[in-house]
């Protein structure tokens, strides 16, 4: 064996090496492509997971306030009782039961209050979101206004439970407008 044949088969051997050298290079370019692939996935699904655990909370406390709106409803009639009680007690000469009525009723009205109820502010205009006309009279105020309230509407955060019911006053020419109206069809 000679030198020339010698350099040849060293030659033909890093020949052989270059290749691998090559493969090893795009193997490694290859493996890291992957990896940042499944780093992209991994923070993408995290992503996902952390909006799914917000849109999850959000529906939890959504159930829980429809929940609470809905055990409120249920007592609107026991407070609308209450105020009768009220009403009717306040003619009696027994002050003990008239004082532990009250005494029931606002501990119950504060405790509805601590948990988000209130009351719809029934002074001043109508409110077509938060008042129910039951009658509207002819009255000295300026139209709109509630000059009578008929029940009690009550509101659950920001939500409207139950309209106030209401009489509103209308203008003397809208009322004798009517008043013709109502006297023409019955002719």
């Amino acid at each position: 064996m000679n030198e020339s044949d010698k350099l040849e088969g060293e030659h033909a051997a890093a020949k052989a090496e270059a290749p691998e050298k090559g493969n090893v290079g795009s193997k490694e370019k290859k493996a890291e492509g992957e990896n940042e692939s499944m780093k992209e996935s991994m923070l993408r699904l995290a992503a996902e997971f952390d909006n799914y655990k917000k849109r999850a909370k959000k529906d939890i406390d959504s159930a829980k306030m429809l929940g609470a709106a809905d055990l409120m409803r249920q007592l609107f009639p026991i407070l609308d009782e209450f105020e009768l009680a009220l009403l009717a007690i306040s003619k009696s000469t027994d002050k003990n039961l008239m004082k532990g009525i009250e005494m029931v009723y606002s501990n119950m009205s504060d405790t509805l209050r601590k948990y988000g109820l209130r009351e719809i502010d029934t002074s001043g205009k109508f409110d077509p979101y938060k008042h129910e006309i039951v009658l509207a009279r002819e009255s000295t105020k300026e139209p709109g206004t509630i000059i009578e309230v008929i029940k009690k509407g009550y509101m659950f955060n920001e939500m409207v439970l139950r309209p106030a019911a209401v009489i509103i006053a209308k203008d003397n020419e809208s009322f004798a407008e009517h008043q013709q109206d109502s006297e023409a069809k019955q002719e």
